[in-house]
């Protein structure tokens, strides 16, 4: 586990050494005759295969089960904490999408059709949407995080990198293990998981239930509409997940996984940043309150089936099959505008499957090993939503006013890749990788306007009946092909036992697409291409001291980007696709573990990043010439300076084994969008605490976790509907209204100060 946070300001460091001296008493550090221990062995399976940690020349984080219990990470984007340069963050209008960012490269928006720029896997299967990607941690053995381009074993959209949610494999036995949490916010959590033999040593089930609950932080403080739960920022997910594990001889082995996620926690409100000037609605008291004239309910439904398949053709070969299927379906409603009006409303529909196929083989030789596979992908992801100006069209005397846009992206993926490392003496090595890639994709998008208030469909509102038959033209129906070659270079040294230097160059690109929002046949924008340089070292110093630093450089090309162009009224959402932008990223990652006693641990990470667009290329639509507008843009979701510092105090006693843990993590100023920002984080850090008792005879674990113990408030989302105002652009606080005639500028924050006890019992 690895995060330091060094910050720059004196107050955190003073924080920093406050939480482990807090920790660390000098009688406990003196404890034992300050008995010195060793690092444990990490095994990551960032290159297909299982290898420690320290023999991986890739900048991986790895975070096990015992640590996320101890931390009391309940979800994935906490992870976040403990990966230098990485940004994990629930999206905007839910609780459950996904915000991804590794050193500065990922993808904002959620809409079908635009591709992500960073991967996330569930046991080596790609899951390609975002929306219910903020998983729920359930029976999972590690988390890894890979940062930099994955292009040669993990294929397109890693341009930023992969993380890999790990689950166990079942050991035989017969095992019950159940949980219970409650905290602040009424949150009451019941897991149960377990496994049992349905054949001595050769069939196993396995099996993870879980029901979480949580009221809101916030309230909706209006609504037009009766019978609505107005928590805002609230939880209520059930999940279930069965495996099926056979092991008919020792050199075969298949499982067989089913999971299903249900979540109907309401759709989040945001904070209005900006009083409304169509509204007496003034800015709430509370940056979790809001207002809205939809609907608060929402759903993410997600279920999936996978097959995996190895056979240990010999000591040194493997053969690995992973087939997988996943669907999801999530109906929303966002309130852009979060006042009672239908100023700018926009109920929306997502409908996403996917079909997967990797056929993967490993072998080691003498002085070299190899992984190789063929892979297939066939997704299909549709999605609808309406833009209801209601308001703006009663004032141009319609009844209403809608945009409706509609359509699908459907794509074909196929792959093969080959990676191998070869000894080329007892100290040096070196990686070559390649992986050659083709894309076809399909599109067809449905876009105009409707002069009524329309929702996506009938009994969406009380009452409200959907007309029958397509309301929009369909604008574009068009199909292309992509194809690119991703390679991998690297060189090793290994100076010593404890000690390996590595550079590398890798590639990634991430898909072209067509634009799910276009308003006519608009061709496509071709694949984002990222180049990265890496010099690393990955270390340990007598036993007890793990240090891994890593120095890279990146360039990302072709950067897709939408531009929003000027219509001929306000109701006009005219939106062009394009590879207008060019940025560069230069940074540092440094991740340390210190073993100081047997009973006393540190861990932290500091991340640097300098990350700028040097240049975006635009067309005057007035007058055809090209321009360059890079000084209006920014790298979002990616702060110059990430940091965390943990320390853990482990006491034993008769009467049980406890374990104190504390954690600063600090996260550096950064904007929330590219062009012409208006929302900006300022940095702040979160302290976080946890105590863990174990009894004696392993069954019973208890633990209290106290999260944002000084209650910071922080954006982790928004939207911008305004500009600042022509008369004075230099007056932040002065803004002409955006789309639907308001201001629109909208926040969405973080957890508050959250305190939970958890309560399990294992056999």
């Amino acid at each position: 586990m690895n995060t330091l946070s060094l910050r720059r300001s004196s107050l955190a460091l003073a924080i920093g050494a406050a939480l482990t001296s807090a920790i660390a008493s000098p009688a406990a550090m003196a404890e034992e005759g300050a008995k010195k221990a060793e690092l444990e062995r990490i095994e990551v399976t960032a290159r297909k295969t299982v290898e420690n940690l320290q023999e991986v020349p890739v900048a991986v984080t790895s975070i096990g089960e015992a640590e996320l219990q101890e931390y009391g990470f309940a979800v994935l984007t906490e992870v976040q904490q403990f990966s230098p340069n990485t940004t994990l963050q629930a999206s905007r209008g839910t609780n459950s999408t996904i915000t991804a960012f590794i050193r500065g490269v990922g993808q904002q928006d959620p809409l079908w059709g635009y591709e992500p720029g960073v991967g996330i896997y569930i046991d080596d299967v790609y899951v390609a949407r975002p929306q219910g990607a903020v998983l729920d941690l359930l029976d999972v053995q590690q988390i890894e995080v890979l940062r930099g381009p994955q292009g040669t074993l993990y294929g397109k959209n890693t341009i930023g990198g992969a993380i890999k949610y790990v689950t166990k494999e079942m050991s035989g036995d017969t095992t019950f293990n159940v949980q219970g949490t409650v905290g602040s916010y009424n949150q009451r959590d019941l897991k149960i998981t377990g496994q049992l033999p349905l054949i001595e040593d050769k069939l196993y089930v396995g099996y993870g239930f879980a029901t979480l609950n949580r009221d809101g932080f916030g309230e909706f403080i209006t609504s037009d509409l009766d019978n609505q739960d107005r928590e805002n920022y609230n939880k209520d997910v059930t999940a279930a997940r069965v495996t099926l594990e056979y092991r008919p001889t020792e050199d075969l082995f298949f499982r067989l996984g089913w999971d299903k996620t249900d979540d109907e926690s309401n759709s989040k409100g945001g904070y209005r940043l900006l009083p409304s000037i169509l509204t007496d609605a003034p800015v709430p008291d509370s940056v979790y309150d809001s207002y809205t004239s939809m609907p608060t309910w929402n759903k993410v439904e997600l279920e999936g089936v996978s097959l995996t398949a190895r056979w240990d053709m010999s000591d040194s070969t493997t053969l690995k099959y992973i087939g997988a299927m996943r669907e999801s379906y999530s109906p929303t409603n966002i309130d852009f505008d979060n006042t009672s009006l239908r100023i700018f409303d926009v109920p929306a529909i997502y409908d996403d499957e996917q079909t997967t196929h990797e056929l993967q083989l490993n072998h080691t030789g003498d002085n070299y090993s190899l992984v190789s596979g063929l892979y297939y992908y066939d997704g299909e992801s549709c999605g609808q939503f309406e833009a209801i100006l209601e308001v703006l069209g009663q004032a141009l005397g319609a009844p209403g006013l809608t945009r409706e846009v509609s359509g699908c992206s459907n794509s074909t993926s196929k792959a093969a890749y080959i990676q191998g490392s070869v000894d080329l003496s007892e100290q040096w090595s070196m990686t070559l990788g390649a992986r050659y890639t083709r894309d076809s994709k399909e599109a067809i998008v449905n876009n105009g306007l409707v002069f009524a208030t329309v929702y996506p469909e009938s009994g969406w509102v009380p009452g409200y009946v959907r007309p029958e038959g397509q309301l929009v033209p369909t604008v574009l129906d068009d199909e292309k092909d992509w194809s690119r070659f991703t390679p991998r270079v690297g060189v090793e040294y290994q100076y010593n036992d404890d000690v390996m230097f590595f550079a590398s160059y890798a590639q990634g690109f991430k898909s072209g697409t067509f634009n799910p929002r276009a308003s006519t046949a608009e061709p496509a924008a071709n694949p984002e291409i990222v180049d990265s340089f890496e010099l690393g070292m990955k270390s340990e110093w007598n036993d007890n001291l793990r240090a891994n630093l890593t120095l890279f450089s990146l360039d990302h090309k072709d950067r897709q980007y939408i531009s929003v162009l000027p219509g001929d009224s306000a109701a006009d959402l005219n939106q062009r696709l394009g590879n207008i932008g060019k940025s560069t990223s230069t940074g540092a990652e440094l991740e340390l573990d210190f073993v100081a006693t047997d009973a006393l641990s540190f861990n932290a990470s500091l991340g640097y990043i300098d990350s700028e667009f040097e240049e975006v290329i635009d067309t005057d639509p007035a007058t055809g010439l090209q321009f360059d507008k890079s000084d209006r843009f920014s790298v979002s979701n990616t702060p110059e300076l990430t940091m965390n510092l943990g320390a853990t105090y482990r006491l034993y006693t008769d009467s049980g084994d406890w374990a104190f843990n504390a954690n600063y993590y600090y996260r550096g100023d950064y904007a929330l969008f590219e062009e012409d920002s208006l929302l900006t984080q300022d940095s702040y850090g979160l302290v976080n605490v946890s105590a863990n008792w174990y009894s004696t005879d392993g069954k019973w674990r208890v633990g209290v976790h106290a999260k944002n113990l000084t209650d910071e408030e922080y954006m982790i989302g928004g939207y911008q509907f305004v500009a600042p105002d022509p008369s004075d652009p230099t007056n932040i606080s002065k803004y002409t209204p955006g789309l639907g005639g308001d201001n629109t500028l909208i926040g969405y924050y973080g957890d508050p100060r959250t305190i939970s006890l958890t309560v399990g019992y294992s056999f």
